[in-house]
């Protein structure tokens, strides 16, 4: 039997990619199979971003990925896995290879299933449940939000956020951050200026002139007669410690919006920087509902896990990776 070897895809196997996957995987995946999720994701000049592992003429497993950047060999964001039935294995080993395969000093993926977490610390990776944080509007009732308790924390800050057209990105340049995955300009233009279907407000930090941050939010109508809005931070691109000094810009925001609340998954902030912000962590044994599907609305929490191969560092958002998208059938 011929050896197993792992290998990059090249540009005119899509087809062939999209019937592996529709064969082996639990349901026919939008990402694959609408093309402008699978365009929007996997295709770039003279690139598909597939790596397949390969016995002889026989693919086994196929893993699709998002860069993070234009670098050469770019941090990548795991999104489409599949093995050939009774390879699992293969798959396994073919995720264990990708960060050699495509130079990638990070490899991670948001949204996995909480039980194969097992497998990739077998991998010696990090696989953990993705912390959810919230700040409520003051108000006497909500409709979404499930609080018997309401907790509000007190807010400062002497930053503000101003809001960030494409064609300035280039004049502002990039912040100063340790935080991987590393996100270029090309990124951020294209995942949220050219998203398909949903609209981004970025927002530059500056402190006399010094840009700090990026900030990225998104208001969610919640489907409820009267469309009651929920604000979402999807996206925080700077140090950690710019966040507390949003506090005060985050409150009247929530404020100007409308919004019942304020939500943000996030790993790799720490939860005290996130309080003094004016958020608090949700906890999986709380009562407290923060819901996260709104058209309509689910009244119950949602949970998110990821995995990364190098958590030094490390911090993702809701919208990494291939989340934070219309749910298209």
């Amino acid at each position: 039997m011929s050896e197993v070897k792992f290998r990059l895809a090249h540009p005119g196997e899509e087809n062939q990619i999209k019937e592996f996957v529709n064969q082996y995987f639990d349901w026919k995946l939008p990402l694959i199979n609408r093309p402008e999720w699978f365009d929007y994701y996997y295709v770039s000049p003279g690139k598909l971003h597939f790596a397949i592992a390969q016995q002889g003429e026989e693919w086994l497993s196929v893993a699709g990925y998002i860069p993070a950047n234009q670098a050469p060999t770019p941090d990548v964001w795991v999104s489409v896995w599949v093995a050939k039935k009774g390879h699992n294995g293969v798959g396994l080993e073919l995720m264990n290879a990708l960060p050699q395969l495509l130079g990638a000093r990070v490899v991670a993926c948001n949204n996995i299933r909480p039980k194969t977490c097992a497998f990739y610390r077998f991998l010696g990776w990090t696989a953990e449940r993705l912390p959810h944080y919230y700040r409520l509007a003051p108000r006497k009732e909500y409709a979404l939000a499930r609080v018997t308790d309401p907790v509000i924390l007190p807010v400062s800050g002497d930053l503000s956020m101003t809001p960030v057209t494409e064609d300035k990105l280039e004049f502002l340049g990039l912040p100063a951050t340790r935080h991987t995955p590393a996100k270029d300009l090309w990124y951020i233009k294209r995942r949220y200026f050219n998203f398909p279907h949903l609209n981004y407000q970025v927002w530059a930090v500056q402190d006399q002139g010094a840009l700090l941050a990026y900030l990225v939010t998104r208001v969610v109508q919640s489907g409820e007669a009267g469309e009651i809005p929920v604000l979402r931070l999807v996206d925080h691109i700077g140090e950690d410690q710019v966040l507390p000094r949003l506090g005060k810009a985050l409150d009247q925001l929530l404020a100007e919006t409308g919004a019942e609340y304020l939500d943000c998954y996030n790993a790799g902030i720490p939860p005290e920087i996130w309080a003094q912000t004016g958020l608090t962590e949700r906890l999986e044994e709380d009562t407290v509902v923060i819901p996260n599907y709104l058209t309509p609305p689910l009244y119950e929490n949602t949970e998110y896990y990821y995995f990364t191969n190098l958590p030094q560092d490390f911090v993702m958002f809701k919208a990494d990776g291939d989340q934070d998208r219309p749910n298209l059938s």
